[in-house]
């Protein structure tokens, strides 16, 4: 039986969720690892989110925002690049391959991109195989 990682991804309400919507609705076809939370702006996710995800037994953690220069609330999504930048490395000092946490810029009109981004993030998980390093808890619920 072949490893399917789950992801949990984090939306911007304004640009990324839209284009997973946009992904669904003209039937682009993408896997079902990615688990996706909307929040309204990417510079509202908290780094407590990420590491209580892997906790929790995700395998990868994406996070999806607007283009720089885009977003709806002007600055938000400079404030979340370097938020999230400190956070990678956190991640990578307590041991996490790198790969299972990965950033992109998505926008609202961009649901092909979207498709590719979570293709190509769930193989690179796939390939690292499952995530133990930092499960404490329980598995995510399917």
């Amino acid at each position: 039986m072949e490893f399917e990682p789950k992801i949990l991804g984090i939306a911007c309400n304004w640009c990324t969720y839209t284009g997973a919507d946009l992904a669904g609705t003209t039937r682009v076809q993408y896997p079902h690892n990615v688990r996706v939370a909307r929040v309204m702006c990417s510079s509202r996710v908290n780094p407590a989110f990420i590491f209580r995800a892997f906790q929790l037994g995700a395998d990868g953690v994406l996070i999806g925002g607007c283009e720089p220069g885009d977003c709806h609330y002007s600055t938000g999504n400079y404030y979340a690049r370097r938020r999230l930048a400190i956070t990678r490395k956190i991640l990578e000092f307590a041991g996490l391959e790198p790969k299972r946490f990965r950033v992109e810029w998505i926008s609202a009109s961009d649901g092909i991109k979207f498709a590719e981004v979570v293709k190509e993030f769930t193989e690179e998980i796939r390939a690292l195989g499952p995530q133990t390093r930092f499960k404490v808890k329980r598995d995510i619920e399917t």
